[in-house]
C-alpha cells in the first residue's frame, strides 16, 4: 500500500490515543487541585504517559506498515490503489477485534446495518478455522454469510502479526473481501425451484366402487374424481396425465412442494366425500418425488414411493425428497380386496421358487408370536410337501414359550437357532420372511446377505426399512395375519397338502391373536381362512388354552391397568417399570386388556426392557395408532402397532410419546 494509506491507518490509531490523553490529564489536574504534593509526581507520570506512548505509536506504526508490506508483498502500485478503492466492501482488522481500516465502499454497503454482531461472530470462526490448520497450508479462507438481505461470500486474508510472536499468542491481521453473490444464490434457487417433481395418482378401490356403483352412474362418478383432481392440480399449476382407467402422471415445479406439504394433502379426504356406498369409499395414493437427474429417473422414483404406499394400505400420500420419505393420511381402515387372484399367483409362483432350491429356511421377527410361528409352520409344510429340507429360525422367545413346549418333541430338527440357520445358508438356500418386512427387525439379520433368494410374505403396513432385495413379495395389508396368507396360499397350491393338525392349530391362533378373537381387522376372507382350518380338525379349545395367562401374570396386568392415564379424554398411557423377558408380552396383554373400558378408543403401554423401552399400541379404529408409533420408528397398523426406544427413560419414553399424540392431533386439525 502507498504511504498515504499507511498514514490514514495510523491516523485511525492517533485520535484514539489523544482521547486516552485527554482524560488521564483531565484526572491529573482534579487530583493536584485536591492534594497539592501531588503536582510534581503527576507532571513526572505524565510525561512518563507521554513518553511511552509516542514510543508506543511509532512501534505499532511500524508493525502495521511492516504487516501490511507482508499481506501486499505481490502487489504493484497499481494493483494497491484499486484494492483501495476496490468496488467491494473491504475491512481490515485483528482477530482481537481491533479494526484497523474501512473502505469507503465498506461504510456505505453496511451504513444501516449493525455489522458488529457479523463481524464478531466471523472472527470466533475465521480463528478456529486457522487454529486448525497447524501447518499452516491455508493462506485465505472462504466463509458464506448472509447479511440483512443478502449473500455474500466473505474471503479471509491472513498473517501474523509481530505483537503475537512476542507474547506467544496466536495473533492474525486479516483482510476481509466481502464479494455481494445475492444475484448468484438467487439464480441458484430459481433453478432450484423450477426442477421437475413427478407424482403418481392411483385410486385405490377403483374396481370395488365400479362394481358397486350403478352403471349409468359410473361415467358421472369418474367425472367427478377427475373434475376434484384436476382442480387440486391446478393449484400448483401442475399437468395431469391419464396413464390408465385409475392412474395419473402428476408434473410440477419443485417451488410448490412445501405448499402441498403445508396443506396436508387434503384431497385425499375430498375424494373419500364423493361416494359412500355400502361402507365403501373411494381413496387415492399419491407419491411423489423429486430425486434424479433426469424427468425418467424421477419418475422410477415416484413409482417405488407408490410401492411404498400401496404396501401401506393406500389412502395416503408420501413425498420422497433426499432419500427419505414424508406420509401423510392414511387414518383409515384398509379395504379389503375381493379377488383371490393374486393369492393364486404367488403360490404358484413359491412353488416354483421352493423346486427350484436345495432347502428352505423360514424366518419370522423378532421375539416371534404365534402368528409369525404359525405362518412359519404353513410355509414349512409346502416346502415339505414337496421334498425340500426346510428349516424354521427360531430364538428364544417367551410369547410363545408354552406353545413351543408342545411341538418341541415332533419339530426338534427343524426349528433352529441364530448360529445353525448361519451354517446352513448358501446361495441356492431360498429364504422366507413370515410376518415382517423390516430389514431391522428380522429374527437373524445376518441371513439377508447369505442369499439372493428372498420370499417375504407380510401383512404390516410397508415401513421405510422394507426388504428390497426379494424375489417375491406377498404384502397384502388388509389381510388380518401373516397366517390367514399362508392359509389362503396352501389352498392354492398346485401340489396338494395335506395340513396336520397342530400346523392347522398354529395358523388359526395366528389369525385368532392378530384379530383379538375375531374382533379387530376381520374381513370375508379372514372367516373363509378360517373356515378352512377349522376343516382340518383343530381343537378349539386347546388353541384358546395357548392364550391363557396365570394368575401372577394376570395380576401385573391388572396392576398396569389400575395406574394409567387417560389423556385427551379417551386415550389411555400406562407404564410398567419391572424388568423382565415377558415384558413385550406384558405390555401387549395390558394394552388389550385397557381398550375393554368403556370410553377408550387407543391404549400405549411402556415397558422397561434390557437396553431399550418396548411400547405396545392398541386401538378400536378411531385413532391410528400406527401413524403416532411410526413417527417413533416403529409400525404396524391402525388398531395394533408396536415401538422400540432405545437409550431413555421409560419417564423420557413416555414424555416422547406423548409429544407424538399431540402432533398426530395436531397433523389431523
Amino acid at each position: 500500500m502507498s504511504g498515504n494509506s499507511n498514514r490514514k491507518l495510523f491516523d485511525n490509531l492517533v485520535s484514539r490515543t489523544k482521547i486516552y490523553l485527554v482524560i488521564i490529564f483531565i484526572l491529573l489536574v482534579i487530583l493536584s487541585c485536591l492534594k497539592k504534593y501531588m503536582i510534581i509526581p503527576s507532571i513526572i507520570f505524565y510525561i512518563a504517559i507521554l513518553a511511552y506512548t509516542y514510543f508506543a505509536n511509532n512501534k505499532r506504526r511500524s508493525e502495521i506498515s511492516e504487516q501490511l508490506q507482508d499481506l501486499t508483498l505481490n502487489v504493484d502500485s497499481a494493483a494497491k490503489s484499486s484494492l483501495i478503492n476496490a468496488p467491494f466492501p473491504l475491512l481490515i482488522l485483528e482477530t482481537d477485534g481491533n479494526i484497523i481500516w474501512k473502505s469507503s465502499k465498506f461504510i456505505t454497503e453496511f451504513a444501516n446495518i449493525d455489522i458488529n454482531n457479523y463481524i464478531s461472530d466471523l472472527i470466533i470462526d475465521i480463528k478456529a478455522e486457522i487454529e486448525k490448520d497447524k501447518d499452516q497450508k491455508k493462506k485465505s479462507i472462504i466463509k458464506n454469510l448472509e447479511i440483512g438481505k443478502k449473500q455474500y461470500k466473505i474471503q479471509a486474508e491472513f498473517a501474523k502479526t509481530k505483537r503475537s510472536e512476542r507474547k506467544k499468542v496466536a495473533e492474525y491481521m486479516l483482510i476481509l473481501y466481502f464479494i455481494d453473490e445475492t444475484e448468484k444464490y438467487e439464480l441458484q434457487k430459481e433453478n432450484e425451484n423450477k426442477k421437475t417433481c413427478v407424482g403418481i395418482i392411483m385410486v385405490d378401490n377403483y374396481e370395488e366402487v365400479m362394481q358397486r356403483v350403478d352403471t349409468e352412474q359410473k361415467a358421472q362418478l369418474m367425472a367427478k374424481v377427475e373434475s376434484t383432481i384436476y382442480d387440486w392440480v391446478n393449484e400448483t399449476n401442475g399437468i395431469l396425465v391419464k396413464e390408465d382407467r385409475d392412474t395419473y402422471v402428476y408434473i410440477f415445479e419443485q417451488r410448490y412442494l412445501e405448499q402441498l406439504k403445508e396443506n396436508k394433502f387434503a384431497i385425499l379426504d375430498s375424494i373419500k366425500d364423493i361416494v359412500r356406498k355400502d361402507k365403501i369409499q373411494l381413496t387415492l395414493s399419491i407419491a411423489i418425488s423429486n430425486e434424479g437427474n433426469t424427468d425418467k429417473e424421477v419418475y422410477k422414483s415416484a413409482s417405488s414411493a407408490m410401492d411404498v404406499i400401496l404396501g401401506r394400505g393406500g389412502d395416503q400420500a408420501v413425498i420422497r425428497e433426499d432419500g427419505k420419505y414424508q406420509f401423510f393420511g392414511g387414518k383409515v381402515e384398509e379395504v379389503e380386496k375381493r379377488t383371490k387372484v393374486k393369492a393364486r399367483i404367488v403360490a404358484h409362483a413359491l412353488e416354483e421358487l421352493i423346486s427350484e432350491c436345495e432347502k428352505v429356511i423360514i424366518m419370522g421377527h423378532i421375539n416371534p408370536d404365534i402368528d409369525a410361528m404359525g405362518s412359519a409352520l404353513g410355509i414349512y409344510r409346502i416346502a415339505t410337501s414337496l421334498r425340500k429340507e426346510t428349516y424354521i429360525v427360531n430364538n428364544e422367545s417367551t410369547s410363545i414359550k408354552t406353545f413351543i413346549e408342545n411341538i418341541e418333541e415332533e419339530y426338534k430338527n427343524v426349528i433352529i437357532n441364530k448360529d445353525e440357520a448361519l451354517d446352513k445358508i448358501d446361495n441356492e438356500t431360498l429364504l422366507v420372511i413370515v410376518d415382517t418386512h423390516k430389514k431391522s427387525y428380522v429374527e437373524v439379520p445376518e441371513l439377508l446377505d447369505k442369499t439372493n433368494k428372498i420370499v417375504v410374505i407380510d401383512h404390516h403396513r410397508r415401513g421405510t426399512d422394507f426388504i428390497d432385495q426379494s424375489i417375491l413379495t406377498f404384502q397384502e395389508v388388509y389381510a388380518s395375519s401373516a397366517s390367514e396368507l399362508v392359509a389362503e396360499l396352501i389352498q392354492y397350491t398346485q401340489n396338494e397338502i395335506e395340513l396336520p393338525t397342530i400346523e392347522a392349530e398354529a395358523l388359526y391362533a395366528g389369525i385368532m391373536m392378530d384379530t383379538k378373537n375375531f374382533t379387530f381387522k376381520t374381513g370375508v376372507r379372514t372367516f373363509e381362512a378360517a373356515a378352512y382350518l377349522r376343516r382340518c380338525g383343530i381343537d378349539i379349545i386347546k388353541v384358546k388354552k395357548w392364550f391363557q395367562s396365570d394368575l401372577e401374570t394376570y395380576n401385573k396386568i391388572s396392576e398396569i391397568v389400575r395406574k394409567a392415564e387417560v389423556i385427551h379424554d379417551t386415550i389411555a398411557i400406562a407404564t410398567y417399570e419391572t424388568q423382565e423377558k415377558d415384558t413385550s408380552l406384558i405390555c401387549a396383554k395390558s394394552a388389550d386388556e385397557l381398550l375393554t373400558i368403556g370410553n377408550i378408543t387407543a391404549s400405549f403401554v411402556l415397558g422397561t426392557m434390557e437396553d431399550k423401552i418396548c411400547i405396545s399400541g392398541r386401538s378400536i379404529g378411531d385413532i391410528n395408532v400406527q401413524v403416532i408409533l411410526e413417527k417413533l420408528g416403529g409400525g404396524g397398523h391402525i388398531t395394533l402397532a408396536g415401538a422400540q426406544l432405545e437409550n431413555k427413560t421409560i419417564e423420557e419414553a413416555k414424555k416422547e410419546l406423548i409429544e407424538k399424540i399431540e402432533e398426530y392431533f395436531s397433523e389431523k386439525e
